[in-house]
């Protein structure tokens, strides 16, 4: 994610407030103590979406890693959000980020951490840059069975600093969503409420309906809306549709 994204719009939902939170205790860790933070959460519950936000503000790198890099894509991938261009070897490129991370103080956030942890020398590569950027910050970011990744491999699970578990979209994470997803509509809490009950948790489920609400109020002319003018029309739960008997 470039830099120049610092006007990215993004709601600071309850999520972003624990990563920011965490990240701020480990930028602003005693000397001597571990800066590697873990994000895990249910897809859906925004967690790469909070991991941007925090990662904008705080003016760091952010990388998602993906199913088909090797350890070396993965270090090329950081260089480039680094603006680096890369050595040729792994041992070198890993010296290129940690001297970068070092020198520039920036939280280092992987999104899809899994991925790498799950290939052959994935936490010890972590591990490695960690220590020879001196105990920089990083934020390991992925679904349910993160910690369980990062557990199997002690010498990176001792250098974790604190967990963080991503929470189900809450009332006030919805209000704020309809004033993006639904600006000019006012939405009922009793219909927000019901939205969440559909989502089971997940933000991505409740922004969907808010633009499915934003539509319909655009065809009904609705200004109010509550649970009892939407009525039975259809929400979107995440669910394939039951196929005809």
């Amino acid at each position: 994610m470039s830099q120049n994204d610092s006007n990215i719009t993004i709601a600071p939902l309850t999520n972003v407030g624990l990563c920011m939170s965490a990240l701020d205790r480990a930028i602003n860790r005693t000397m001597g103590l571990p800066g590697i933070i873990e994000f895990h959460g249910p897809s859906g519950y925004g967690k790469s979406t909070a991991a941007m936000f925090v990662c904008v503000r705080m003016r760091g790198y952010y990388v998602a890693v993906q199913s088909i890099w090797t350890r070396k894509a993965f270090l090329q991938a950081v260089l480039k959000e680094m603006q680096i261009a890369p050595a040729k070897t792994i041992p070198e490129m890993g010296a290129q980020i940690a001297e970068q991370l070092a020198r520039s103080g920036k939280p280092l956030f992987i999104d899809e951490a899994d991925i790498l942890l799950n290939k052959a020398g994935g936490a010890n590569l972590i591990k490695d840059i960690h220590e020879a950027a001196m105990g920089c910050t990083i934020v390991l970011i992925g679904e349910e069975q993160l910690p369980d990744t990062i557990e199997k491999w002690e010498r990176l699970h001792g250098r974790v600093l604190d967990w963080i578990t991503a929470q189900p979209v809450t009332l006030a994470d919805a209000q704020t969503l309809t004033n993006i997803y639904a600006n000019g509509i006012e939405v009922a809490e009793d219909l927000l409420k019901h939205l969440i009950d559909k989502a089971e948790g997940s933000v991505r489920r409740v922004i969907v309906n808010l633009d499915r609400i934003r539509d319909e109020a655009s065809k009904t002319g609705w200004k109010i809306i509550d649970k009892a003018t939407w009525g039975n029309r259809p929400l979107y739960t995440g669910k394939p549709p039951k196929r005809p008997r």
